[in-house]
């Protein structure tokens, strides 16, 4: 189980003094800014409903991301999910499952498409999951994005129990990762031989994509559905 809610302001509140110490020590260095090849594109129109589907990434294209070729769209939906009772912590809900009803409550979303595949039958070796999000305004979809850094970055360094009906577990979830506009974060299954889940969020334009690639070792593969997600919201 996790620690308690005074252990981590009491981390927080560290971070905050380390923050205010070093805030007097600036540095400026000369040159032009360099925006990184795979930061989501600047200036993009805002999307309609209709233009939503057109975000999802085809199985093929999933298939050659995770280096796969029996890929299959097992549920999609246009719907968002309930799990809330099935964690242990529920500030940390949206980091251990996807396109959840609570988690997208309060930020005004207006359409979702959602998709999970994976290997058939009990051939299970991947487990894929891809989410485009439609927001009235780009505003709107970044107050989300935020939002949910500050909620991965608060749930990060502890574990997360899952009670299902199906089977009881728990997830150890790491740090997370934050690059320009795309945030990736993993957790792993205890006791699983190495089961893990890469998550990312990114947000373009008034559309948020969320992502996650299981499998035994994962990598940049969710990072890299987001990506690629983003792109078709400035294709529109």
């Amino acid at each position: 189980m996790r620690a308690t809610e005074v252990a981590r302001a009491s981390v927080l509140g560290v971070a905050v003094a380390m923050a205010v110490l070093l805030s007097g020590c600036t540095t400026t260095i000369s040159g032009n800014a360099v925006r990184d090849k795979d930061a989501a594109p600047l200036n993009v129109a805002p999307l309609k409903e209709s233009q939503l589907d057109d975000v999802m990434l085809s199985i093929r294209e999933i298939n050659s991301i995770l280096g796969t070729t029996g890929i299959e769209v097992v549920d999609q939906t246009d719907q968002m999910s309930d799990n809330s009772h099935a964690v242990s912590d529920p500030d940390c809900l949206g980091v251990i499952f996807g396109a959840e009803q609570t988690v997208y409550d309060d930020s005004d979303w207006t359409a979702v498409r959602d998709q999970v595949s994976r290997e058939p039958g009990d051939d299970k070796d991947h487990w894929v999951q891809q989410t485009a999000v439609l927001y009235p305004a780009a505003s709107d979809a970044r107050k989300f994005f935020e939002n949910s850094k500050s909620d991965w970055e608060q749930c990060g360094g502890f574990s997360v129990a899952v009670d299902d009906s199906e089977s009881s577990y728990i997830w150890e979830v790491d740090d997370v990762g934050a690059k320009d506009d795309l945030l990736t974060q993993v957790t792993t299954q205890e006791d699983s031989g190495g089961w893990e889940c890469q998550h990312a969020l990114s947000q373009v334009s008034n559309v948020t994509v969320e992502t996650w690639a299981c499998a035994f070792g994962i990598k940049d593969q969710a990072a890299e559905m987001a990506q690629e997600m983003v792109k078709n919201v400035a294709k529109k």
